[in-house]
């Protein structure tokens, strides 16, 4: 199963994997610019209800992120102890 960085709930956190090819070029640069880059840890900070933008920690930024973005990139989760 793969897992996207929308895919978070609130209090989780992931290592960056990757893009999927969808991602429009200008997206994945602008992200990896951002700090979204693979090997990364991303935490989710708020995940609100109806589909409203999620808010990520990323490095010690704060994004928010809607889901056309969020979802296509790739993570993995990580444990509490990672």
């Amino acid at each position: 199963m793969n897992l996207t960085l929308w895919s978070l709930k609130a209090g989780q956190r992931c290592e960056i994997l990757g893009f999927d090819q969808v991602l429009a070029d200008n997206y994945r640069t602008r992200m990896m610019e951002f700090g979204f880059h693979p090997g990364e840890t991303v935490s989710c900070v708020q995940s609100l209800a109806f589909g409203a933008p999620k808010v990520y920690r990323v490095s010690n930024t704060i994004f928010s992120l809607d889901e056309e973005v969020a979802s296509h990139l790739q993570v993995r989760l990580l444990g509490d102890n990672e």
